[in-house]
């Protein structure tokens, strides 16, 4: 139990009679026999954890920076679809330091909820306005994702305008990362589109596939 001078105990309830009211109403002692009776014996640990003795949140910071230090900047090697990116000061600022963008409304939702329905918004409207394009999407986690969200959207959308000429062919350049091309055959199989690999400039293209270079250049015109 924290000394009443602490200024824990003045901040963070309960305070010392709240507990020994809790106590005797269910018939306790004290918080150590209710902790005895209520966690079995078999996960409890017989030895002390060794965190040592709690820090102010000076103390701690201090720590936690001394702890950073020791970090070695080096270079990346991932590859695959990894890449160093430069992030504007603009961006960094209004975006992703913005509160405005994580703590919107709705406290009850752990995600930045609002802020981040707001955000997608603006993109999308943004893309859309750029292109010309009727749709656009967002939202999306990573390339891969990225990648089948758009063959999903085509398909729909191809498939709605010629109802008497389903098309179910994909073509991916066998340029793309092996990441990206498992995440669209996962996705495709379900809905019978079959995905086909190959140089973008030796292919020769139909109306079975769900978009070409010509009918692409029509619809566009």
């Amino acid at each position: 139990m924290l000394p009443e001078k602490e200024f824990e105990f003045r901040h963070l309830g309960p305070r010392n009679e709240d507990i020994n009211e809790m106590l005797k109403i269910i018939r306790i002692d004290s918080i150590e026999q209710l902790i005895s009776e209520t966690v079995p014996s078999k996960i409890r640990s017989k030895e002390g954890f060794g965190i040592g003795k709690g820090q102010t949140e000076f103390e701690y910071l201090t720590t936690l920076k001394s702890i950073a230090k020791k970090n070695i900047v080096a270079k990346n090697y991932i590859g695959l679809g990894y890449h160093g990116t430069i992030t504007p000061g603009v961006i960094q600022r209004n975006i992703f330091e913005n509160p405005g963008w994580y703590t919107q409304y709705t406290p009850y939702q752990a995600e930045i909820a609002q802020g981040r329905l707001e955000a997608l918004l603006n993109f999308q409207t943004m893309v859309s306005d750029l292109t010309g394009f009727p749709v656009a999407n967002a939202s999306l986690l990573d390339e891969g994702t990225a990648a089948a969200e758009a063959m999903l959207l085509l398909h729909a959308h191809k498939n709605k305008k010629n109802k008497n000429n389903e098309c179910g062919k994909f073509f991916v350049s066998n340029d793309v990362f092996p990441q990206t091309l498992d995440v669209l055959k996962g996705r495709a199989i379900p809905r019978g589109i079959e995905i086909i690999e190959g140089n973008p400039a030796e292919i020769e293209m139909d109306s079975s596939f769900l978009v070409s270079y010509y009918n692409t250049q029509m619809e566009m015109d």
